[in-house]
């Protein structure tokens, strides 16, 4: 099956000289459908890459892979980038993609896409149902891999064709280098064509890639005099003149493209070849490229020319009547002008629908452009703008050609460039929106549209450029024409665009100053949330006590009428748990925000306090209420496009409360997940800062110490504190890390940091920074008193808030530093608190801690039970260095660890297991889900309940499965 994509029909020709490229094709198509029959179990598919300078014929070749895919029954798929089209984001996608789109019925093309339809719409050029989503860079790219996965698994074997890769698009270009290396997981081959030496800098990635494949990529060497030699006598006969064959490739520098010109040029003249013919031979060479060929091109005539200039500004799959358009002739001319064209081998049939054209090569394309007068492609340009923008083919195919005409106040072109950048961050380019906005800004545009403009431009950087951001909206905020409503959400964006940049301090002082100058009473408490949103976020905060009293009498007056009012109810539940406030009342208040709603993906508000309000409930004890509006806001955030950041933090917290849960292995897994994507939006984003955090955390449960100490070094984590609340507190985490190491006076110096710094800010719930029962395990060995003392302020403080998992915890802790018999009674409260709670590796570790001083004091046999219990709930936690301190002390006992009672019963299922099986093979989860028939997220899903059940995760699957009992058959469904 072949697609429609537009690609010149170039005449097919023997290629000389390419045995070793022709060869390496025929062994990846063979590999591919050897793969695609299940004959093969080795790599279905991978990148395959011809490089060199221009002329030497790599287009030919992927014509000529084309034919030999199609005759090995490959679905082919092809595109290719054009010289003027850089600017357009996604444009080779679109190329590549939309044929096989086309080609579907609408409800056959929505299967396909699924949830990712209105997503990955913008990006493919196909109209989405929800036009007002504006999806992150993120969620385009993975919406991409899932079509493209699809399509490979299909119509198997699928083969990509890619020319002209250095001309590629930026957005293309990324995304495709990174979903290349999944290509060699699936029944699918791409093959690429570049220059190497025009490579923009951005295309980095993209050439490391190409250039890993072993002996790929292939760099075109010239021909030989005597492959020249054989084309010309191909054309000529076999009477041309060796010294008239030396001529030629003296002439061309073996370039083939060249060499194949000429000699169907000679065979026109009917030039035998002969000494005689050299002159001729070079008149025609000197009108193949460059000066020569427009030349011969203003020998076919005036209208002819002028079609040819129209479609060298059009670029690639010309519309025959659209160029007609811009070089004003009309149809019957245009007609004559395309034949002449193509006789002279400078146009060719594109195959596609419309009866579009391309240029028989790109160098003939570039010759052409760079023939027209600067002021008459200016005005080229222009008509070509108004030309695409009347015939409804959208603004940011217009935009293109505005930005090579000169500024001159042009109101519709500003329309144009705004209507360009909202379609380009639909599509998720950010760097294209900010482009033609950039352009609209410099057109100008009239002075009652500037601020929302400024606005605009700074919505476009926001994520790749926030200190740019600011600067364009402090502008926006000093244009003298702005509507309230405007100046709020340009207010917010900055509060927002200085806080991802560290200044969370200016943000705080920004909204206050915003809600002292407005009269808007709905307004002024938007600006007061934002303000005390980002003041608790400050760790700096002068007086945050103030503060606190602040929200606590705004909050005390409000019912959550609107969403203004439920965000400060939000903030004051947030506050409260800070405080230790008892644990009734913040409950109380995280209700009453929740009702009537809070969204995830409000452009205007953020999601930082719906996070906040559904972590008090985890904090409270009911993780499963967390977990719900977890998977709420992240499925929101999913369904908008918000993949990046937004996804990153969600995915990050809600494995916080399994961790807080218990759930050990999943929660890495799921941890280990939002680290992953926080690692592709940036350095440095506080989705970063929460994952490594929490990650050193479930490691030092899980007793992987030095893996923990590895994660921090890589992450520089502990050696820069940033200037934002961050939780778990880094500094503390990193206390947490150094006790595990032994390294108890440093952590000790560090905690005491903490402890004045949260003192004064009178943060002083140890449920969410248990500071003192870390400085107490750190001062026991040398300070038993000063320990004591700090973990019985802790159980005062723990008892204060009421949260069983925080009172057993604090308890544990007390035991743990007290002295001989001493420690019984609180080991006993704090087990029977943590029954009480959801905290079961808390518990596991207490019952454990229990059993070790039931036996140090006489009672071997509650401590047996104490331990067996203990070493079953660490299991069943995944936290294995605690299950190994339960057999060290069941040996020190005498007694031996008998068989887990839940291993027994909490079997995997038989997809379970095939799903634990695939990945510890090192199989991707997109293989996976194509073998399972599932979603990506059902795969994760179906592994998250596998390490549960097995109590291990990706890093010890393969040798824990070798001993967990196999599923029995059985005839119910799964």
């Amino acid at each position: 099956m072949v697609d429609a994509t537009s690609y010149p029909v170039i005449e097919r020709r023997p290629l000389f000289e390419r045995h070793r490229e022709l060869h390496g094709l025929d062994s990846a198509f063979s590999d591919l459908r050897e793969a695609a029959d299940g004959l093969s179990r080795g790599r279905r598919g991978g990148l395959l890459a011809f490089t060199g300078s221009a002329g030497l014929g790599k287009t030919t070749l992927l014509t000529e892979a084309r034919v030999r895919a199609v005759a090995r029954g490959c679905t082919v798929l092809s595109g290719h980038g054009g010289e003027n089209e850089q600017g357009v984001a996604f444009r080779l996608v679109r190329r590549l993609l939309q044929p096989a789109l086309a080609a579907m019925e609408e409800p056959e093309r929505r299967e396909l896409l699924g949830s990712w339809y209105d997503i990955v719409a913008a990006a493919l050029g196909i109209e989405a149902q929800d036009a007002a989503h504006v999806p992150d860079p993120t969620a385009v790219r993975d919406g991409l891999d899932w079509v493209l996965t699809r399509l490979a698994v299909r119509r198997a074997p699928l083969v990509l064709l890619l020319d002209d890769m250095h001309w590629a698009d930026e957005e293309s270009l990324s995304w495709l280098a990174s979903f290349a290396p999944r290509a060699e997981d699936l029944p699918l081959l791409i093959v690429v064509a570049y220059r190497p030496d025009e490579l923009p800098p951005g295309a980095a990635v993209f050439r490391s890639l190409a250039e890993r494949h072993g002996n790929r990529p292939y760099s075109l060497a010239p021909l030989t005099a005597g492959g020249v030699a054989r084309i010309l006598r191909d054309e000529l006969g076999q009477q041309a003149e060796d010294g008239f064959c030396g001529e030629c490739w003296a002439i061309t520098g073996g370039s083939p493209f060249e060499t194949v010109e000429l000699a169907v040029r000679l065979g026109e003249r009917r030039v035998r070849g002969t000494r005689r013919d050299v002159p001729v031979l070079r008149e025609l060479a000197s009108a193949v490229k460059g000066p020569g060929l427009a030349e011969r091109l203003q020998r076919l005539g005036t209208p002819t020319v002028r079609f040819a200039w129209a479609a060298a500004v059009l670029g690639t799959a010309i519309p025959r009547e659209l160029a007609a358009t811009i070089a004003v002739v009309g149809s019957e001319q245009a007609d004559e002008a395309t034949e002449k064209l193509r006789a002279a081998r400078i146009l060719a049939e594109g195959q596609g629908p419309g009866g579009v054209l391309e240029f028989a090569h790109p160098l003939i394309a570039t010759a052409v452009y760079r023939a027209i007068p600067p002021g008459l492609r200016v005005g080229l340009h222009n008509a070509a703008a108004e030309a695409i923008r009347t015939a409804g083919l959208g603004a940011a195919a217009a935009a293109r050609h505005l930005l090579e005409v000169p500024c001159e106040g042009n109101s519709e072109a500003v329309a144009c460039l705004r209507e360009a950048a909202r379609e380009f961050l639909r599509a998720g380019a950010p760097e294209a929106a900010q482009r033609v906005l950039t352009r609209a800004l410099r057109e100008p545009p009239a002075q009652e549209d500037r601020a929302a403009l400024l606005y605009e431009l700074a919505g476009s950087t926001f994520l790749i450029e926030p200190t740019a951001t600011v600067g364009y909206l402090r502008a926006a905020l000093a244009e003298p024409v702005i509507t309230d409503e405007l100046r709020a959400s340009i207010v917010y964006r900055l509060t927002q665009a200085l806080a991802h940049t560290d200044r969370v301090a200016e943000a705080a002082s920004v909204a206050e100053q915003e809600a002292r100058l407005t009269s808007h009473p709905r307004i002024r408490l938007r600006m007061l949330a934002d303000h005390f949103q980002w003041s608790q976020c400050r760790t700096d905060e002068p007086d945050s006590a103030a503060r606190s009293r602040r929200l606590a009498k705004l909050a005390g007056r409000l019912t959550g009428r609107g969403p203004e009012e439920r965000s400060i109810l939000g903030l004051r539940a947030w506050d409260a748990l800070l405080r230790g406030e008892p644990r009734d009342t913040v409950l109380r208040y995280a209700g009453d925000a929740l009702r009537g709603g809070l969204s995830w993906t409000d452009e205007h508000r953020g999601f930082e306090v719906p996070v906040s309000v559904a972590l008090t409930f985890m904090y409270c004890d009911q993780p499963r209420r967390a977990e719900e509006l977890f998977t709420q806001g992240i499925a929101e955030c999913e369904a908008k496009g918000w993949r990046g950041s937004h996804l990153a933090l969600g995915q990050t917290l809600f494995g916080y409360i399994r961790h807080h849960r218990g759930s050990l292995a999943e929660a890495e897994q799921l941890v280990r997940e939002g680290l992953r994507i926080a690692d592709r939006v940036d350095e440095g984003v506080p989705a970063q800062w929460f994952a490594v955090g929490i990650l050193i955390q479930i490691l030092l449960a899980r007793g992987r110490t030095p893996e923990a100490r590895r994660l921090a070094d890589a992450h520089g984590y502990g050696k820069v504190v940033p200037n934002a609340v961050i939780y778990p507190d880094p500094r503390t985490v990193y206390a947490e890390l150094l006790l595990a190491e032994g390294r108890h006076g440093e952590a000790a110096d560090l905690l005491l940091d903490v402890g004045e710094w949260l003192e004064s800010r009178a943060w002083r719930n140890p449920a969410w920074c248990p500071w003192r029962l870390d400085l107490a395990a750190a001062l026991a060995p040398t300070a038993p008193e000063q320990a004591a003392r700090l973990a019985a302020e802790a159980v005062a403080r723990a008892r204060e808030f009421g949260a069983p998992s925080a009172v057993g915890q604090a308890l544990r802790t007390q035991a743990e530093v007290a002295v001989g018999a001493a420690a019984l009674e609180p080991y006993a409260e704090a087990v029977t608190h943590l029954e009480r709670s959801p905290a079961a590796y808390e518990l596991a570790r207490a019952l454990i801690g229990q059993g070790a001083a039931l036996f140090r004091n006489g009672q071997p046999h509650e401590a047996a039970d104490r331990l067996y219990r203990g070493l079953e709930g660490a299991v069943h936690c995944g936290a294995e260095g605690l299950a190994a301190r339960a057999r060290k002390e069941l040996a020190t006992a005498g007694l031996r660890p008998l068989p887990l009672r839940y291993a027994q019963t909490d079997t995997l299922t038989a997809q379970e297991r095939r799903a634990a099986e695939m990945t510890a093979r090192s199989h991707s989860t997109a293989v996976v889900a194509k073998e399972l028939h599932l979603t990506e997220q059902g795969v994760r899903q179906l592994l998250s309940s596998a390490y549960r059940k097995i109590g291990t995760d990706a890093t010890g699957l393969a040798a824990a499965l070798e001993h967990f009992p196999r599923p029995r058959p059985s005839g119910a469904r799964e």
